[in-house]
């Protein structure tokens, strides 16, 4: 991106990943990393609901702070829900009178909830108005009542459902919108994450992709478990959807299905691939499951194999820029992920920022003009060629 400083030299931010840091997968003997700072939040309203607020409150505490702004933790998304943080649920399931909200300003809970299972109208009917979006769970369209045969597979979404729209093909969907055919406003989950950072003031990338183990994923095609492990070494967890091997039940809405967030990996010294997850079911930050990346259900209660994974990439913004006394301090939000080696017992910051200036927007190159730093402020000298 580049900034206009009011001056004959133009600036701009760009980030490095700290992949130097990280060899990959070695050739023998276990790997265990898994990414720091990963809230657990226990099921309320929905286990996609759930996952995308861990997905969004992991964002908030690192790099994005206006993806949680309510009163709860002192408007940083906690890393337990539990005991006076419960507020965080409004990230994903917003409610009148509930984390400082207004008693009379309806949310997500009091338009879209029944009762879990529920495939009745949404209550919002009855009123004849419905909120405008404001919490994760809107904008994924995690409980709404109003789509008919999605994707070709289901109707949706009854009470603790959402739905995403995956290529059956296997190939990825990058920044993906449904159309129009299930019925409008057009939701899923790939899409209703970057809507909800854009509600928020930022930019993201998102994708969707089904996984090389679920059944029905062509030969040759689909997320492989290397991939998962270069999104966690670039510091970007992932949603995966279990699903049993249907694609509707029998009233013809969505079928048994859970949201987990994959943030680490491990790799045993017998070559056994494995995945670790926050599942979604428990508020302890010490908690985790590792699940083996196999066509084989994960939970034995109910149909749970790995159907397909959501990657969200949210993108750096600069915030401020301020010009004084011949310094000039930018202020950014961006990614700051860093990742913990089990075997080595390290801990790798992920992602560096430099600041690169040019005289001109036209022509002239852009120089490297500030050291790398994994913070989102940087005070510089003024250039000799900048007048500020």
């Amino acid at each position: 991106m580049v900034l206009p400083v009011t001056a004959t030299r133009q600036i701009g931010l760009i980030v490095l990943l700290g992949l130097g840091l990280l060899a990959g997968l070695p050739a023998r003997g276990e790997t265990n990393r898994y990414l720091l700072d990963i809230p657990a939040y226990d099921w309320q309203y929905g286990c996609f609901g759930t996952a995308c607020g861990i997905l969004m409150g992991y964002w908030d505490r690192n790099g994005f702070p206006n993806l949680y702004t309510g009163p709860t933790a002192g408007g940083v998304a906690p890393l337990t829900d539990a005991g006076t943080n419960a507020g965080i649920r409004s990230l994903w399931a917003s409610e009148a009178g509930f984390d400082g909200r207004s008693a009379t300003n309806y949310g997500h809970v009091d338009d879209y909830w029944v009762a879990y299972e529920n495939e009745g109208p949404d209550p919002w009917h009855t009123r004849g108005y419905e909120h405008s979006p404001d919490c994760v769970g809107d904008f994924i369209g995690l409980n709404q009542n109003r789509w008919t045969n999605m994707n070709g597979e289901c109707n949706g979404n009854r009470d603790g459902w959402a739905f995403n729209y995956f290529d059956t093909s296997g190939a990825r969907r990058l920044n993906f919108t449904p159309g129009p055919e299930a019925g409008l406003p057009a939701r899923d989950v790939q899409s209703g994450l970057r809507a909800y950072a854009e509600y928020c003031g930022y930019a993201a990338d998102s994708f969707s992709q089904l996984v090389d183990i679920w059944t029905d994923t062509p030969p040759g095609q689909g997320f492989t478990f290397q991939e998962v492990v270069r999104e966690i070494d670039a510091g970007y967890p992932l949603i995966i959807m279990l699903q049993d091997h249907v694609y509707a039940r029998p009233s013809g809405y969505n079928p048994d299905v859970h949201a987990l967030v994959v943030c680490g990996y491990r790799v045993t010294d017998a070559g056994v691939q494995q995945v670790r997850v926050r599942t979604g079911w428990d508020s302890d930050t010490n908690s985790y499951d590792l699940k083996r990346w196999a066509n084989e259900k994960w939970y034995s209660w109910f149909g749970s194999w790995p159907r397909g994974v959501i990657g969200f990439r949210p993108r750096p913004k600069v915030s401020s820029l301020i010009c004084s006394g011949g310094t000039f301090t930018i202020s950014w939000a961006g990614p700051q992920a860093r990742l913990y080696d089990v075997v080595a017992d390290t801990v790798s910051t992920l992602h560096w920022y430099v600041v690169e200036g040019s005289s001109s927007l036209t022509g002239a190159p852009f120089e490297v003009i500030s050291p790398a730093v994994s913070g989102l402020t940087l005070t510089l000298t003024n250039p000799a060629d900048t007048v500020l």
